[in-house]
């Protein structure tokens, strides 16, 4: 990779990054006025209640889940079909791979311990889904993943933010205030999925993610310590 591109790709990484930003801002600015509107609009009846406990009770671990591992795992899993390589393709099914670990493995042990083993896992299958699947069957997914980009990213993007309805609830539900919650998750996949696209390479949404995530803990950071 020469100076030039690496340039290119930080550009596009901080122009991303204020872009969103500035959405939030806006989308936030609205709400407000939604709220001067419709001032029994009642934003607050839906808590973050298993993460606040965990920020409280793990300090530790919530910044490690916010700051590394939900932004490997979730950019696995939600932007390596958008225009992918045959590496992003075992990435995905490895990430699959660690969602059903994450249920497997007990909770009792300590937290680094479990997360270790899974992201050992993780890495194992990458490799093993190397010699397990054709190649020419990868060429043929990438090939029509990059025909179908564009659905695959607003999709995505979307999927993204739905997903996060369970840091509210713990059924399948939708309603007014809760699609007001999860919109800047949409915003955010709808940021992620485009800068990689521009950079190609999933560890730039990585860092995007990561570098949002610990923007929403330095203001968390009174919960913290």
């Amino acid at each position: 990779m020469t100076e030039h591109s690496i340039q290119t790709k930080l550009k596009n990484l901080f122009r991303n990054f204020s872009l969103m930003l500035l959405c939030y801002f806006l989308f936030f600015f609205l709400i407000s006025m939604l709220q001067t509107l419709y001032p029994d609009l009642d934003l607050k009846q839906y808590e973050q209640t298993d993460l606040m406990r965990t920020l409280k009770e793990h300090p530790y671990k919530f910044i490690f889940l916010a700051s590394i591992a939900a932004p490997v795992i979730e950019e696995s899993l939600f932007r390596t079909l958008i225009k992918p390589s045959q590496a992003n393709l075992k990435l995905f099914v490895s990430a699959l791979a660690y969602l059903v670990g994450l249920m497997l493995i007990p909770e009792e042990g300590h937290w680094m311990l479990r997360y270790t083993l899974l992201f050992l896992s993780i890495y194992l299958l990458y490799y093993a889904l190397g010699e397990l699947i054709p190649e020419y069957t990868l060429q043929r997914i990438t090939r029509w993943l990059h025909k179908k980009y564009v659905i695959f990213w607003l999709l995505t993007s979307a999927i993204f933010g739905f997903v996060h309805i369970f840091n509210y609830v713990e059924n399948v539900q939708l309603d007014l205030v809760l699609f007001i919650m999860i919109f800047p998750r949409m915003i955010a996949g709808f940021f992620l999925g485009k800068l990689k696209i521009e950079n190609r390479s999933i560890l730039w949404p990585i860092l995007l993610h990561s570098m949002n995530n610990s923007m929403v803990l330095i203001f968390m950071f009174r919960y913290i310590f």
